[in-house]
């Protein structure tokens, strides 16, 4: 039986969690459709795939706590939309920047370097 799932699920605010989450669920079997919503912090995966299946492969693969939001049955799409209106050329609207790692993804340790002449304490052979 095809069902919908939500998650929501803690951090996924960066390019690299998401394309993380994504991998890890799309290769479970079953799994039809996985829309990750970054700014809503939710997942929605529509297929036969079992919920608890769902939540213990976004826990290991990934390391991030999902909870269910809801389970019921995927929405009929809509046959009657309307086209949506195009933007004109002479409206911009403000772009915001959203970098594409979070610092949980980019944890790259600082070493410091130094040469002789900053050592702390620099053995002197030489009097």
């Amino acid at each position: 039986m095809v069902q919908k799932t939500v998650l929501r699920v803690n951090d996924i605010s960066c390019h690299k969690c998401k394309t993380k989450l994504l991998k890890a669920v799309s290769g479970l079997q079953g799994v039809d459709k996985v829309e990750v919503d970054g700014a809503k912090g939710t997942m929605s995966v529509t297929g036969d795939a079992d919920p608890y299946e769902i939540i213990v492969r976004t826990r290991r693969k990934t390391g991030k706590f999902a909870e269910v939001v809801s389970i019921g049955p995927p929405p009929k799409p809509d046959d009657n939309k309307k086209p949506e209106e195009k933007e004109k050329p002479g409206d911009q609207k403000a772009h915001i920047h959203i970098p594409f790692t979070c610092p949980i993804c980019e944890r790259i340790p600082f070493i410091p370097i130094m040469t002789r002449w900053e050592e702390p304490t620099p053995q002197c052979h030489i009097l």
